[in-house]
């Protein structure tokens, strides 16, 4: 008897182990990864955003091979993700493309709805922390209209990595605790707001070093950023 209830406890640890196993892998699988040796429309679509963004100056052919590698970790080095110069679902929504785990996009985000609240929320944070609600509206706004135009990247996502568009990616704010204002802000702006009234660049007279900057048209001033055409 004993003998049989301890066969039985076996069994069942065997099959527990291999659902286990084989939920794991299911996981894995839906996940997309491409790395050195593929070749395809989705590589080529990685190169050509990749390209587009000035990081990679190779030739737009489908095929993962070294330099697009080399492009993949300057990207990730950039962008605070991973270096590993593969193409994972991090990586792959860094740069404005479907995932494997995505699921179901909006229009405007290239992903889900709530996640691409969650990014502009954290970039309106980093970028309009402490300027009036309406201010922080208007650097979402922003964003949204970049999608909309031919001269940017079509998803959120895309826009904000777009490589040296916002200085926050880089110095660190972009991963600071997201001000609750933001999240509101980033809804209000999915939602049509648009305080900048179409702007796809702003700058704080402050602070900006660029003289490019200052030549463009602008529409409004809203706290201590300039809204410019």
């Amino acid at each position: 008897m004993k003998a049989e209830k301890k066969k039985l406890i076996m069994t069942l640890s065997v099959i527990i182990t291999l659902n286990i196993f084989l939920l794991a892998l299911s996981q894995y699988a839906s996940a997309d990864l491409y790395k050195k040796g593929a070749s395809g429309a989705a590589v080529r679509e990685i190169q050509t955003r990749l390209k587009s963004w000035g990081y990679y100056d190779g030739e737009v052919d489908g095929v993962y091979g070294s330099r697009t590698e080399k492009a993949v970790r300057y990207f990730q080095k950039k962008n605070g993700l991973s270096v590993d110069g593969q193409c994972g679902n991090l990586t792959l929504a860094a740069l404005g493309l479907p995932t494997g785990n995505s699921g179901g996009g909006s229009s405007s985000g290239g992903g889900s709805n709530s996640g691409n609240i969650d990014l502009l929320a954290r970039l309106i944070s980093a970028e309009a922390r402490g300027e009036p609600y309406e201010g922080q509206v208007a650097v979402g706004a922003v964003v949204l209209n970049r999608v909309d135009h031919p001269s940017f990247p079509n998803t959120i996502s895309g826009v904000i990595y777009q490589h040296e568009a916002f200085t926050c990616v880089y110095d660190g704010q972009f991963d600071q605790p997201v001000a609750e204002s933001a999240y509101r802000a980033a809804r209000d702006a999915m939602n049509g707001w648009d305080p900048s009234y179409g702007a796809i660049y702003y700058f704080n007279p402050a602070t900006a070093t660029s003289a490019w900057i200052w030549s463009r048209p602008e529409i409004v001033t809203i706290g201590r950023h300039k809204f410019c055409a």
